[in-house]
């Protein structure tokens, strides 16, 4: 070997080799550091100006400004900026002032609440900040994960996250769980030995990687890349290429838009044909035009819309969901699939020991779950002692081949009732196994310390200790039973039977074995042991289902929404889960990722209708199946907490983040984020998603009802050659007070209970669909008929105009009202409770006619509207005619009741 070069720590390091193919020393050597005492604090500081904090690159935050502009991207705005302009080339600067003031709230509304959802998920950051230890000028200390630089000594034990990727140097019996970048869900065993530099990331046994976690023993550890540099950096590149595609409702205002744009042309080009044809002067039917223009467009709208998205968020943050883009709120309304990852979703994340087989053929059932060490061991109905001469051993050696800890509750404890494990989940299971039996892990280990080992190997699927007297052997149990003495193959005949029989419950089994030795050959391996082992026993593990989780699923095949699991666990065990929570089905199928990668696009296209779990599945073919399932037509909704769930949860509709175990790739990915990580909080975003779409529809109902009823109004009294029956000014007082008091609040009308029984709302559905045009088709005209009859009626009996048009203006505005209660449900009575269930409408609907009655009484709005004040002798007689708006609806959901309930639809 070539003499040490000399170190300057001062220097940063220069180009990147294959780490994972260098000894440790070499890897020191190269990097510049020292193998004792790490990095001096002047290099750190050069290597951070030369590196950039250990961090994800971030986009830069969007000014304020841009945020501003955005909310002006839509054809209604640009349809009010038209309208506006030709006001004041017109001269009517009020009109025009009022139309900008609409547009300006709006803009201002939609950048508080999306900087609402940016500052939410900061901090969220801010509360997953690592810190690590490390070794800088001899010295151990602890920075923040953001400080580390390449050459810096990490110093890891068993539960730390590892914040860089690092070689490492030496090490005690490590294991790191690396499912967040490889999928693999089993801790995998590291060592300090350089592999060929053409080895896959998954075969660097003697690399650690940012966002995995160490499981068991100790290291420590070179940092050799940083931030992007990182394997997590470069699956960050993947995301960022990622195609975002637009959410149904933003496909549908751009269609709607469109339409309008049309309409509104078309109509300013009509009332301008007609006043010419009347010979009315050119600037009155200008100024008549442009009301048209604002009456065909729904000013409140998208104000309606960004308030109805705000709730739905602010609802979900309260539920567990942090929304990080308004539209995702509604486009979980449009969601017809759910891909879910299984650990901790579905899952506890808690392993469980759920049954012991003994020996002597008893099978012992284990209650409780998580790591609360709390349950009986029972054979039938008895309780069966930790002192049982058959099971004692068998406990004995879970607690002595075992490096996991159970730690008691501490103060403030939050999930697992405050027992957490220290270690391998799976380990620590058995820590859990042994405290319920009453077994004293501690006293125990004390009684009966470690003087050697055979760390577990991925080859020998085994694990031993010994502690003077005994070898505890615990592995796979094909691999202990070969150790197993000949004389008991017959008892080793029934444990492969039973072995098989808990495996196909999707249990993970264990078994332990014991080898009487006061000096076992440690350089033999297990290979010493064997034909020595007698057999102790079968342990069989679950991580065991949320409980929520099941009704989560079925409430979810009620409303139409396929729940589909993507797993990178086996396939016996996601299938076993996905048919205990309701996920599959008879007849449903299981696919792992190498039959996902014989199957091209169509058969994939074909079978995804059959298919309820995608088992082993690898980064980009989670990706590929997001994209199949879009292809169909499908809005896909995609769970996720790895680095590798990231594309697909930047290309699926709706990325849903895990806000406990998610990776920072993954939680920048997504869209929404869980804060408890449980499936069930994503379902009731779902609910809420819908609650969100039905309330915009009711708003729409509205707003279209009324100002096509004011359409319908105007162009009759052009036709029949009458005068304006209402001015310019009280259009837009219409439009915008009497129907922005209560538009606003119409979106904040509850649930009504039935979200989750109706289908998901279509991805390409129309925003005006037939449904809601056929109510169109009975309000407008209703309104329409009582408003310009009243008016026509009025005239002809010889009443000024200027007070016709003041009635008319106040019997619009009445109709309004009595239309927004319409407007609250399709089928239920607006006599019944629902108007008391929704007080900001009730508030609303005092606040329009508090307006109304100041329009009419007070002389300098009056002068302003050209309105006159009315006598409580006309303003009775008005009101219960507007009334008739609302007894014709009433009519309808009559009629629409008594044919369901002759139906037999509930």
């Amino acid at each position: 070997m070539p003499a040490p070069t000399p170190i300057h720590p001062d220097r940063p390091p220069s180009d990147s080799p294959a780490w994972h193919a260098l000894a440790p020393d070499q890897a020191v050597r190269h990097l510049e550091s020292h193998a004792e005492r790490g990095l001096s604090a002047n290099a750190v500081a050069r290597r951070l100006a030369e590196h950039g904090p250990n961090a994800l690159p971030e986009a830069p935050p969007r000014p304020l400004w841009r945020t501003f502009a955005r909310q002006f991207a839509s054809p209604l705005i640009a349809i009010l900026f038209v309208a506006a302009a030709l006001a004041v080339a017109l001269g009517h600067r009020g009109d025009a002032g009022v139309i900008l003031a609409v547009v300006l709230v709006n803009a201002l509304i939609g950048t508080l609440q999306e900087g609402r959802a940016e500052r939410s998920m900061a901090a969220l950051r801010r509360l997953s900040a690592l810190q690590v230890r490390v070794l800088r000028d001899g010295a151990e200390q602890v920075v923040a994960a953001r400080e580390l630089v390449p050459g810096d000594l990490m110093l890891l034990a068993a539960g730390d996250a590892v914040a860089a990727d690092a070689r490492v140097l030496d090490h005690a019996l490590l294991q790191a769980a690396e499912a967040a970048l490889t999928g693999e869900s089993v801790p995998v065993a590291k060592s300090a030995a350089a592999v060929p530099a053409e080895a896959g990331l998954a075969d660097r046994s003697g690399m650690l990687h940012a966002g995995t976690h160490v499981t068991a023993g100790r290291a420590r550890a070179l940092v050799v890349a940083t931030g992007s540099r990182t394997e997590v950096g470069r699956i960050a590149g993947l995301t960022e290429g990622a195609e975002e595609p637009k959410t149904p409702l933003e496909r549908r205002l751009e269609r709607f838009g469109r339409m309008l744009v049309a309409a509104s042309l078309g109509l300013f080009v009509l009332v301008v044909l007609l006043g010419w044809w009347r010979a009315l002067p050119l600037p009155e039917v200008l100024m008549v035009a442009i009301s048209q223009m604002v009456s065909m467009v729904p000013e409140g709208l998208p104000v309606a819309m960004t308030i109805a998205l705000a709730v739905g968020m602010q609802r979900m943050a309260g539920r567990g969901a942090i929304i990080r883009r308004l539209s995702a709120v509604e486009t979980l309304g449009s969601v017809t699939v759910i891909c879910t990852d299984k650990t901790g979703t579905l899952t506890r994340n808690e392993m469980t020991v759920v049954g012991l087989w003994l020996p002597d053929g008893r099978e012992v059932s284990v209650e409780g779950i998580g790591y609360r060490p709390e349950g009986r061991l029972r054979v039938g109905e008895s309780t069966i002692a930790a002192d049982d001469t058959v099971l004692a051993p068998l406990l004995d050696a879970a607690v002595l081949c075992n490096d996991a800890e159970l730690v008691a509750p501490q103060p403030q404890a939050g999930d697992h009732g405050g027992w957490t494990v220290l270690g391998d989940p799976t380990e620590g299971a058995l820590r859990v196994l042994a405290a319920k039996a009453g077994r004293d892990g501690a006293a125990l280990r004390a009684a009966a310390p470690r003087h050697a080992e055979l760390p577990f190997d991925a080859d020998t699927q085994m694990m031993a200790t010994w502690n003077g007297a005994q070898v505890w052997i615990k592995g796979a149990p094909e691999a202990v039973l070969r150790l197993c003495r000949p004389e008991d193959e017959a008892l080793h005949a029934r444990a492969r039977t039973q072995a098989e029989a808990m495996a196909a419950r999707a249990w993970r089994v264990l078994a332990f074995a014991v080898v009487e030795a006061t000096a076992p050959d440690a350089s033999g391996g297990f290979a010493a042991l064997q034909g020595r082992a007698r057999l102790l026993g079968l342990v069989a593990q679950i991580d065991p289902p949320r409980e929520e989780v099941r009704e989560a699923v079925a409430q979810c095949r009620r409303a139409g929404i396929r729940t589909v699991m993507v797993t990178g666990d086996h396939r016996l065990t996601g299938l076993a889960i996905a048919r205990d929570l309701g996920i599959a089905r008879d007849g449903d199928l299981a696919i792992d990722g190498r039959e996902l990668e014989g199957m091209d696009a169509a058969a994939l296209r074909d079978a995804l209708d059959r298919v309820a779990v995608f088992a082993r599945v690898q980064p980009a073919q989670k990706l590929r199946i997001v994209e199949a399932l879009q292809t169909r037509g499908e809005v896909v909704a995609m769970t996720g907490d790895g680095v590798n769930d990231a594309p697909a949860l930047a290309r699926a509709d709706v990325g849903v983040a895990m806000g406990i175990t998610g990776t920072e790739v993954a939680k920048s990915a997504a869209r929404i984020v869980l804060t408890d990580d449980n499936f069930a909080t994503l379902v009731g975003a779902v609910e809420q998603g819908r609650v969100v779409h039905a309330n915009l529809k009711k708003v729409i109902l509205y707003l279209f009802s009324t100002s096509m009823a004011a359409l319908v109004v105007l162009l009759l009294a052009l036709l029949a050659g009458l005068p304006m029956p209402l001015a310019a000014v009280q259009i837009l007082w219409i439009n915008i007070v009497t129907e922005g008091t209560v538009t606003v609040n119409l979106v904040m009308d509850p649930p009504d209970g039935h979200e989750m029984r109706r289908r998901p709302v279509p991805r390409d559905a129309a925003l005006l669909d037939r449904a809601l045009l056929g109510r169109v088709a009975l309000m407008a005209p209703t309104i329409a008929a009582l408003t310009f009859g009243w008016f026509a009626w009025r005239l002809a009996e010889g009443a000024p105009e200027a007070l016709v048009r003041s009635e008319t203006f106040t019997l619009l505005a009445m109709c309004c009202w009595f239309n927004v209660l319409n407007c609250q449900s399709a089928t239920a009575s607006a006599l019944g409770p629902r108007l008391l269930a929704n007080r900001w409408l009730a508030g609303g609907l005092a606040l329009s006619i508090a307006l109304q009655i100041a329009v009419l009484q007070v002389p300098a709005l009056g002068a302003l509207f050209h309105a006159q004040p009315l006598q409580a002798s006309t303003l009775l007689p008005l009101a219960a005619l507007a009334s008739t708006v609302l007894w014709v609806e009433e009519l309808r959901k009559l009629r629409v009741r008594r044919r369901r309930h002759a139906g037999g639809v509930a």
